[in-house]
C-alpha cells in the first residue's frame, strides 16, 4: 500500500497549547484539557 498525507482542521488552545480535532461541527466553548472558556483568546500581559 502507498502512503498518503491527510490534513484535518483542528483547534489549539491559546492558554495551555493543547491541540485537538473536534468531534462535532459546533465551535468549541471550552478547551477539553484546561477547561478554559477563553481558549481562543490570547493572555493579556500585565502592565507594571
Amino acid at each position: 500500500m502507498g502512503k498518503i498525507k491527510i490534513q484535518v482542521e483542528g483547534f489549539k488552545c491559546d492558554r495551555c497549547g493543547h491541540e485537538w480535532i473536534p468531534r462535532s461541527k459546533e465551535y468549541p466553548t471550552i478547551c477539553p484539557k484546561c477547561k478554559s472558556p477563553y481558549w481562543d483568546k490570547p493572555r493579556k500581559k500585565k502592565k507594571t
